[in-house]
């Protein structure tokens, strides 16, 4: 068994416990939920309910049985790494690739592919996400970071909390966005009628800021460049769609999976056309700045080139 204690301090005093936890260990919400059940999760050595709010100076203890939780199978899967060494490793994830197994995806995973890649991987995060700071979903392209070594992993996780890391994305988004470039600052929150998406339509929410600037004008679609000072779930494909102008291919929140040109002739976009094109980030033991650049996938490059065609 693995067991971990936390001191409820600073801002945290009124979060739900299963939220705090979640944060604090990387572990899902869900599962902490499952760990509360079973009373291996104690607020000052007692069972609580599950929408307990923590107190300051509470004590949680959290119980982990390793045999209960399944670890990573290792699959030599081909990964393009852009830069590894003892403490991190920086990929460029190819679309359709799930980053850590879930219900539904066990195999295949990112997460997979650098256990087999890497050997070592870090302990903090969760037993099937070790190392893991921040996600792309799974049809998003493009760079992100792992630790493999606990310590950087919560230097890099500060990083991200204090919003110091440097993120870049390219979107082609349907229609003419009327200006060359502006700020999307609305908050972010879980749908109130599908659970599973995310919504600006919320009475409570977290705040979102995305900057953008037009890159590239085509007939029926804008190709734009989006810098995120927040990182909410979604948010650019959340912030665009809110705004009458989704990312072409983006299933969930605009459904624009193709554009019709006349009755003969159709572009159709197979995922939602966003690519993380840029990551920089201080390195969490040498304190160097470090930046890395992916170049778009051919099926973002092939749609580019179709969206000139009809000018």
């Amino acid at each position: 068994m693995a067991l971990q204690e936390i001191k409820v301090a600073g801002e945290d005093p009124g979060k739900r416990i299963d939220i705090l936890a979640s944060e604090k260990t990387g572990i899902s919400r869900s599962q902490i939920q499952k760990f509360i059940g079973k009373k291996l999760l104690l607020v000052n050595s007692k069972s609580i309910r599950h929408n307990y709010r923590v107190k300051a100076n509470d004590i949680i203890t959290l119980t982990i049985v390793e045999e209960e939780t399944p670890g990573l199978v290792p699959e030599p899967l081909p990964i393009e790494i852009l830069f590894k060494d003892r403490y991190l490793v920086v990929v460029n994830k190819p679309p359709d690739m799930v980053v850590y197994p879930a219900a539904g995806h066990n195999r295949g995973t990112l997460m997979n592919a650098l256990s087999y890649h890497c050997k070592k991987l870090a302990k903090t995060g969760g037993p099937l996400r070790p190392g893991v700071v921040h996600r792309l979903d799974r049809d998003t392209s493009g760079v992100m970071v792992i630790a493999l070594d606990d310590a950087a992993y919560y230097m890099l996780a500060e990083q991200f909390k204090r919003r110091t890391i440097n993120r870049k994305y390219i979107a082609i988004i349907y229609g003419n966005i009327k200006n060359d470039g502006g700020e999307i600052a609305l908050r972010i929150g879980r749908s109130e009628t599908d659970r599973k998406k995310m919504s600006t339509r919320v009475k409570k929410g977290k705040e979102a800021m995305t900057i953008w600037k037009v890159v590239e004008r085509f007939r029926y679609a804008t190709l734009i460049e989006a810098k995120l000072r927040t990182g909410r779930t979604h948010q650019i494909r959340v912030h665009f769609a809110s705004i009458g102008h989704p990312v072409l291919g983006d299933r969930t929140y605009g459904r624009r999976v193709e554009i019709e040109v006349n009755d003969r002739r159709k572009i159709s976009f197979p995922r939602q056309m966003l690519h993380a094109e840029l990551l920089g980030f201080s390195h969490p033991v040498t304190g160097e700045y470090l930046e890395f650049h992916s170049r778009l996938p051919e099926d973002m490059e092939r749609a580019i080139t179709q969206l000139r065609s009809l000018r």
